[in-house]
């Protein structure tokens, strides 16, 4: 268990594998290939400008496997969610997931750096709004009246991620700094480990299916399901506090 005052800053990244057990696979599943496309030119401003209705296509099945009945939160969002309500200290958490399953579980000090796969942006007047319905060219923006102008609010390749001031800022007050289900090849989420160790004396751990590209930058690290290790992990943190 690692070793931070009772009301420490707790930063929190988790990836794809936090919610691969919740039964939505991650990103590059299949071989990184999507009707024969591969996942690049289905998820880019250029392939968007070329034919959005592909585009649009490809984010419309991903919603619906989100929005399916059987897609819960698991074992995992449930105690990150705990932790953030019983935590005498600040507990904040970075996600590369554009799902919505950690809301679901009840967290709230959130950050989704690479958005939301159930809103939308008007690429005319830059309007963010909820968007669980199918998209297509002849989408509607809400605030400017534009038809076709609506995109899915998720990062493409090219893009920048969310919010990277806040959670810069983040990652050099925090006390722990927790990666969750992350792969360590996906940059800049990859590089936020050497960013922490660079700020200051925080504690770094890593809890994943298997070790990460990364690994060795981490203080600790725990392995297996995250169903099981990250409960396990939260609860011992708690226990400080009895």
């Amino acid at each position: 268990m690692i070793d931070i005052p009772k009301d420490g800053k707790i930063v929190i990244l988790t990836g794809a594998g936090i919610s691969k057990e919740s039964g939505l696979d991650t990103f590059r599943g299949n071989g990184g290939l999507w009707q024969g496309f591969r996942v690049e030119k289905v998820a880019s401003p250029h392939a968007f400008h070329e034919n959005p209705s592909m585009v649009h296509s490809f984010y419309n099945e991903r919603k619906s496997i989100l929005l399916d009945k059987e897609i819960k939160p698991n074992a995992a969002h449930n105690a990150l969610a705990r932790l953030e309500e019983k935590w005498q200290g600040n507990v904040s958490i970075v996600t590369q997931n554009v799902d919505n399953l950690h809301e679901r579980a009840g967290s709230k000090n959130l950050i989704h750096m690479h958005g939301e796969l159930l809103k939308g942006r008007c690429i005319s007047c830059d309007a963010i709004e909820i968007w669980q319905e199918e998209m297509n060219t002849e989408s509607k923006c809400s605030h400017c009246g534009q038809i076709g102008s609506m995109r899915v609010h998720v990062v493409w390749f090219g893009e920048m991620p969310l919010k990277m001031k806040e959670i810069e800022h983040l990652l050099r007050e925090c006390d722990a700094f927790i990666s969750i289900g992350t792969s360590g090849n996906v940059y800049p989420a990859a590089g936020f480990v050497d960013l922490v160790s660079h700020y200051g004396m925080a504690k770094t751990v890593e809890l994943n299916l298997e070790p990460s590209l990364n690994a060795d930058q981490f203080s600790n690290g725990a392995y297996g399901p995250a169903t099981e290790i990250v409960p396990k992990f939260v609860d011992e943190l708690l226990s400080k506090l009895t």
